[in-house]
């Protein structure tokens, strides 16, 4: 903490041309209101949470990919998790909002939500864009 707080204390000098305690200070006043200010109603924290897990991660993105819902038996080849984390996964995917799922008789049908279409296509541009600028 002695090097972020030495850190911030030249920053807050470069900024007014001189720095003291109180600088210091008011400007950790106002990180900290910004910090709560950005996590206060954080409703996306779950749909990012869940995608950290690789199993997750990579059953949402077949969904989004896909053309049409997927059963669960189309789904379970393509991770090297067994069949009841599969369907655990996939519950907490539909809990994030990134996938529905549909019961047919025996089956059950998943397919990605609007939200994980949007969180793949962005992720993607993002990533493009990255590899175009550091191509030049």
């Amino acid at each position: 903490m002695a090097t972020a707080s030495s850190r911030l204390r030249r920053l807050v000098a470069d900024e007014l041309g001189e720095c003291c305690d109180a600088d210091v200070d008011r400007r950790l006043t106002e990180l900290e209101r910004l910090a709560d200010d950005a996590f206060a109603d954080d409703a996306s924290r779950p749909v990012f949470a869940v995608l950290g897990n690789e199993t997750r991660y990579r059953l949402a993105r077949v969904l989004a990919v896909a053309d049409d819902e997927l059963c669960v038996c189309e789904l379970e080849p393509l991770v090297d998790v067994s069949e009841s984390a599969v369907s655990h996964a996939l519950s907490d995917l539909v809990d994030a909002g990134l996938v529905s799922r549909r019961k047919d008789g025996n089956w059950r049908y998943y397919d990605s939500t609007d939200l994980a279409d949007g969180l793949f296509a962005a992720a993607d541009r993002g990533a493009s864009e990255e590899s175009e600028v550091s191509d030049q």
